[in-house]
């Protein structure tokens, strides 16, 4: 049988969970599918972990990078190399659920649509030393919950919220036609690679399953627990201006909004408890400047609790 589906799975320094991951592609209900596992120059065992699944198991496919080079050149260079109809991808610090495959592909092939994207949950450190599955958040459910197939941002401009490049599966001829590829050396390379499908593709489907669980290192040694640092800060704020943009340069004012108001109202409370006994002033005046940006835009629209007290404090930053 030939594989329906490419699975892209970079990692860099992740063999204390590689492991999770690759099982979670073994354990699919859809069997139909490869697997590029790209090594992006571990210093640790995430390539020897790679090249074992390799060997014993015909559908994984090993690229080793000679120097580390990120997570979106990671990403394309698994593309280069994908020659099935379908494509995803799956962080190996993660976990696809059992049925993701077959949700995201067979929606897919009933509708036509260019590309499908499913619900996540975050895994988080319990108390036995383990990791355990949250629950749906409201802004995960609002871009999925209900089930739409052959939906457009101009229906659906919700679903610009769902920005993470691993709750979706693709036809690769959305990749080939519109030439996406995922920026090199930037940090949340996602967002406007998301952008960039949702405003590039004829339609696409919504689904609310999870399909994905998303680790929250115990270890706090993911990207998205750095966001303290300003060089790191810097590059999320930039990727998310640079999503609206794309939103922006397409006509997408609904979903340019959407995506507005979700991020003054989810993404910079954390922020702003971050910035508030920060060393340095440049945290805040590259947030302030960020949040006066984005409040402009709003027309002064109520925001609730805590994110109106935390938007209100930035702007004067």
């Amino acid at each position: 049988m030939n594989p329906a589906v490419t699975v892209i799975v970079p990692g860099y320094d992740v063999a204390a969970y590689a492991a999770e991951a690759l099982d979670s592609l073994r354990a699919q209900t859809r069997t139909d599918w490869t697997a590029i596992l790209v090594d992006d120059a571990s210093t640790d065992g995430t390539g020897t972990l790679f090249d074992a699944a390799a060997a014993e198991d015909d559908r994984f496919q090993v690229v080793h990078h000679p120097q580390q080079s990120g997570l979106g050149a990671a990403r394309n260079s698994g593309l280069e190399l994908v020659r099935t109809p379908f494509v995803g991808f799956l962080d190996a610090d993660d976990r696809l659920t059992p049925h993701a495959l077959e949700r995201l592909v067979g929606t897919l092939t009933a509708s036509g649509s260019d590309f499908a994207l499913g619900a996540y949950v975050r895994l988080r450190p319990d108390t036995a030393g383990g990791y355990t599955a949250g629950i749906v958040q409201p802004w995960v459910a609002a871009a999925t919950d209900p089930a739409r197939l052959g939906t457009t941002l101009d229906q659906h401009p919700e679903a610009s919220g769902n920005i993470v490049a691993w709750s979706k599966v693709s036809r690769t001829d959305l990749w080939q036609r519109t030439g996406l590829r995922f920026p090199v050396g930037r940090a949340y390379e996602d967002q406007i690679v998301a952008q960039q499908m949702y405003t590039r593709a004829r339609a696409f489907d919504v689904i609310p399953d999870v399909v994905v669980e998303w680790r929250e290192r115990a270890d706090g040694s993911s990207i998205t627990q750095h966001k303290g640092e300003l060089p790191v800060l810097r590059d999320y704020l930039d990727a998310l201006m640079g999503g609206i943009a794309v939103l922006d340069a397409a006509g997408q004012t609904r979903a340019a909004a959407s995506r507005v108001r979700l991020i003054l109202t989810m993404d910079l409370p954390p922020l702003v408890d971050l910035a508030r006994d920060h060393v340095d002033d440049a945290y805040r005046r590259d947030l302030g400047a960020f949040a006066r940006g984005l409040w402009a835009r709003t027309d002064g629209a109520d925001l609730p609790e805590p994110a109106a007290t935390a938007v209100a404090a930035a702007r004067l930053w």
